[in-house]
C-alpha cells in the first residue's frame, strides 16, 4: 500500500526479489488543478508496468467489499509506505502477519505526514527509515529496525527523500524475510518523546527575513521541490530554489549585493544562487538578475 514516488523503489525491489505482491492498494487518480488531465499516482504507474494488480478505493474506513477481498486473500503480509489512508482497525490482523509500515523517520520523531520536510526544517543532524507494526494510532506501533543517514546542510527535500527511498528499498527484503520466518522482535516506542510532522501548509513557505541564516535555509531546502519557499517583491512571489549561507552585513531583509544576497539576522546572509520568478522557468542567479527588478539596496521588508 503505497502512493507517491517515494515508495516506487520499495515496489520493484520486492518485485524484482522475486516477491509474490499478490495486490497493489493505491490513491485513486486525481484530477489536475484545472481538471483538464487525470493524474494517476507513480504506484499506479509502477503497477501498470510490472503487470501487478492494484485498487484505488477512495476510503477502506467501511468499505465492506475492500474488507472482504482482502480476507479472501489470506495474504502473509501487508507493507504500507506513504499510503494517504488510515488502516481501520479491523483490517489489521487480516494479513497473517499484520501491516508494517515504512516511516521516513527516527520514531518517535516525526510521526505523521510531511517527516522528512519537518527534519530538514528542523536543522536536525539526521533522519532515517522506521520498520514498525501498525496499530491504531498514527505510527506509533512498536520497531523493529531504524536506519540512519545523516542530513547534509546542502541537501534539500527531494535528494534526501531519494536517499531514504533506497535504503528503505534494500533494507525492506531482509524485514520482510525475518518477519515471515518469526525472527523480528518488535519493540514499543517511547511515546513520551513523540514528535510531530503536520502536513506542510502554503502559508509556512513565505521566508521570514528576521529569522537567523541556518532557519531560512533550512526552509528553503525542506520546502523543496513544493511548495517552495518564497519572498513577495512589488506583487509577485519568487520561489527560491538554492541558496547558501554568507557573512554579509545589512539592515534585515535588505540586497547587499548585486547577486541577490540577502541580509538575515545576526550578522549573516544568504546569497540566492537559483530562483523562480512567479509563473516563469527557474534561473541561476546571474541570469535571473540580469532582467531583475530587485537591484542591490533594495528591502525585501518593505514590499
Amino acid at each position: 500500500m503505497g502512493t507517491p514516488l517515494f515508495c516506487v523503489p520499495i515496489l520493484k525491489s520486492l518485485y524484482q526479489n522475486g516477491y509474490n505482491i499478490a495486490v497493489v492498494y493505491t490513491q485513486p487518480p486525481q484530477k489536475s488543478h484545472r481538471g483538464q488531465k487525470i493524474n494517476k499516482s507513480p504506484i499506479q504507474g509502477i503497477s501498470e508496468t510490472l503487470n501487478i494488480e492494484y485498487r484505488t478505493p477512495k476510503i477502506l474506513k467501511d468499505n465492506h467489499e475492500e474488507y472482504k477481498f482482502l480476507k479472501e486473500l489470506d495474504a502473509d503480509l501487508a507493507i504500507v509506505c506513504a499510503y494517504g489512508q488510515i488502516i481501520p482497525k479491523n483490517f489489521l490482523n487480516l494479513p497473517k502477519k499484520g501491516f508494517v509500515n515504512i516511516h521516513a523517520s527516527i520514531l518517535p520523531y516525526w510521526r505523521g505526514a510531511a517527516p522528512i520536510q519537518r527534519s530538514i526544517m528542523n536543522l536536525d543532524p539526521e533522519t532515517g527509515i522506521s520498520i514498525m507494526k501498525i496499530n491504531e494510532e498514527l505510527d506509533s506501533g512498536p520497531v523493529s529496525n531504524i536506519y540512519k543517514i545523516k542530513i547534509d546542510r546542502n541537501q534539500n527535500a527531494q535528494e534526501i527523500s531519494e536517499k531514504l527511498s533506497s535504503l528503505a528499498a534494500e533494507k525492506i527484503l531482509d524485514n520482510v524475510d525475518d518477519i515471515l520466518e518469526d525472527n523480528t522482535k518488535f519493540i514499543e516506542q517511547d511515546h513520551s518523546k513523540a514528535t510531530y510532522a503536520k502536513k506542510i501548509h502554503k502559508d509556512e513557505a513565505q521566508i521570514v527575513w528576521n529569522d537567523e541564516a541556518s532557519k531560512i535555509i533550512g526552509k528553503i531546502n525542506g520546502l523543496f521541490p513544493s511548495p517552495g519557499a518564497f519572498f513577495s517583491f512589488k506583487g509577485e512571489r519568487y520561489k527560491i530554489l538554492k541558496a547558501e549561507i554568507s557573512n554579509g552585513i545589512g539592515q534585515v531583509g535588505e540586497i547587499i549585493s548585486n547577486q541577490l544576497e540577502v541580509a538575515c539576522n545576526n550578522n549573516q546572509s544568504i546569497k540566492i544562487l537559483e530562483i523562480q520568478r512567479q509563473g516563469k522557468r527557474p534561473q541561476k542567479i546571474n541570469e535571473f538578475m540580469l532582467g531583475s527588478q530587485i537591484k542591490k539596496g533594495s528591502n525585501l521588508l518593505n514590499v
